[in-house]
């Protein structure tokens, strides 16, 4: 004779067995999550020139919050995430790609060298990202505003002496309040934060 207790724990496992099942079958209709990147088109071309004062890209900081793979949303001081969208890869990650790629396409003094790379810089450049999210400064519906602002100081190796120091900040405001028209308005704001932060250091360095 089987007893209460030996039922309810079949019918206990059966149930369970039927909510697994359920949720297997689900898992084929999750929508697919969208990958993109910014920073691209600072890619050095062929005929960039080296330049002549070495500068060391020292460690920097980068806004906890949006250092990962997602897309990070503020509106009245909330935050959020966007859904089913990633960067193709943490954007701490692509932000030091697009610096380098910035530096190797301009042709003026500054040579970026990262750490453990052979070379004698005279200079060290740390970058501190402060920000680098979509604000929707005119409600949730309404076209955001991407913002960049990056800390930049630069010394000098020889003594560790302050060289300068200064605060770099775009905003670009998306077309629509799209991801596909997010994600250029990142593109500018970074282009323009890299392009003043370029020509802010070349001015700064002393070629030997």
């Amino acid at each position: 004779m089987t007893r209460p207790s030996a039922l309810l724990r079949l019918a206990l496992a059966a149930a369970a067995a039927v909510v697994l099942s359920g949720c297997v079958s689900l898992l084929p209709k999750a929508k697919p999550v969208h990958l993109y990147r910014f920073g691209a088109d600072a890619a050095a071309p062929a005929d960039a020139t080296t330049g002549s004062v070495g500068v060391l890209r020292a460690n920097g900081s980068f806004q906890r919050e949006a250092a990962g793979d997602r897309l990070l949303t503020v509106t009245d001081g909330k935050v959020a995430y966007v859904a089913e969208t990633r960067w193709a890869a943490p954007a701490a990650a692509l932000w030091d790609e697009a610096v380098a790629g910035a530096f190797d396409a301009d042709p003026g003094p500054t040579r970026l060298i990262a750490r453990g790379e052979r070379g004698a810089p005279d200079y060290a450049l740390r970058l501190d990202v402060r920000a680098f999210e979509t604000r929707y400064d005119h409600g949730p519906k309404a076209a955001p505003t991407v913002v960049v602002r990056v800390r930049a100081v630069l010394t000098r190796n020889s003594d560790r002496s302050l060289v300068a120091e200064k605060i770099f900040e775009a905003r670009a405001e998306a077309a629509r309040n799209r991801v596909r028209a997010i994600v250029p308005a990142y593109d500018r704001a970074v282009a323009e934060v890299l392009d003043g932060l370029v020509a802010w250091t070349n001015a700064q360095v002393t070629p030997a």
